[in-house]
């Protein structure tokens, strides 16, 4: 059986390709969709069955988030089956997902955590002003590092105000959020980059502004909300944001507790630094890619390369390697 590194994907991993995800009869879904409505929200299962896909619904933090978590941890399911997993990391809001995976939370706290973030990432900024994100590449179409462009955001970001942030970085880009004007003028200055046929900077649909200090007033109400959670020691070694370990010997749940609902929510959240830890300290087989989607699967493949991985230091090696009988990078939804 091979050891396994599980990456979780998080907001704005939910996309029209992941329409028909939700097994109803699944009992976490069931019990999903019984929370959901005590809750007074809408029905994921009906969400997730809709003929075409809505961005104003199904891009909506309040039924993005718990779609993906959901979505996320019946692939885990399959995961266990299948490999040891000997490290967990996450990616923005799938740290929530991985709390759940990594027996941290029961199924029902889990869900409440990531519902509640998730209505308070659709609270209004402060001042009433609405929220934006843009995504911009820090590698070139060989995937070797361009540091001008990190330089490049650095730059737009100190000419402002707090009003924008980096709020992700994903190792081969960084995504910046902040209030609609404050992205745009960082938009505005940064030098335009094509890349695989896209023009960068590129607007994200999500408005959230997750992981910023805009954030810091509506995540402190949903921490306080969510202050009866029960939380335990993990069953497998967490990474996070900070490459911080939470292993299942050492971990103070406390002390997790107050990372995850008050230290992350408004900070620049590092999944290239956790992913690095987890190679570095944990030399998996594998990094397998749970869904919805493969949003993480460009960044963990230019990770992995980055690090010399497997003495891969090229695109074209990590894509020989991917094509022969042990590929390195395994997804789940492809």
């Amino acid at each position: 059986m091979s050891r396994a590194a599980v990456a979780f994907p998080g907001r704005g991993s939910y996309t029209a390709g992941s329409l028909g995800s939700l097994p109803g009869a699944h009992p976490w879904v069931r019990r999903a969709e019984e929370l959901r409505s005590t809750a007074g929200l809408p029905s994921l299962v009906e969400i997730d069955s809709a003929e075409a896909f809505h961005p104003a619904i199904h891009q909506r933090a309040s039924n993005a988030w718990p779609l993906t978590f959901l979505c996320s941890l019946l692939d885990a399911e399959r995961i266990a089956d299948d490999h040891e997993v000997v490290v967990v990391v996450a990616s923005s809001t799938g740290w929530y997902t991985a709390l759940a995976a990594s027996g941290v939370l029961g199924f029902d706290d889990a869900f409440r955590l990531v519902q509640q973030m998730a209505l308070a990432a659709e609270e209004p900024l402060p001042d009433g002003a609405s929220g934006a994100e843009l995504i911009y590449p820090l590698t070139n179409d060989a995937w070797q590092t361009d540091p001008a462009r990190s330089a490049a955001i650095d730059a737009a970001l100190a000419t402002g105000t707090d009003d924008a942030g980096r709020a992700l970085e994903l190792g081969s880009f960084a995504v910046v959020g902040g209030t609609r004007d404050a992205v745009q003028r960082v938009a505005s200055q940064l030098p335009e980059v094509m890349l695989g046929g896209r023009s960068f900077p590129l607007r994200l649909a999500g408005d959230d502004a997750w992981h910023t200090a805009l954030r810091a007033r509506s995540a402190a109400a949903a921490a306080e909300r969510l202050g009866s959670l029960s939380w335990d020691r993990p069953n497998v070694t967490l990474v996070d944001g900070r490459g911080a370990r939470f292993t299942p010997w050492s971990t103070d749940p406390e002390a997790l507790a107050e990372q995850t609902l008050n230290g992350q929510a408004n900070a620049p959240y590092d999944f290239a630094r956790g992913l690095r830890v987890a190679l570095r300290e944990y030399a998996p087989d594998v990094v397998v890619l749970p869904g919805p989607g493969t949003s993480l699967g460009a960044a963990c493949a230019q990770l992995i390369v980055a690090e010399g991985y497997r003495r891969l230091r090229s695109r074209a090696e990590f894509e020989t390697a991917q094509a022969g009988s042990s590929p390195i990078l395994l997804s789940m939804r492809r």
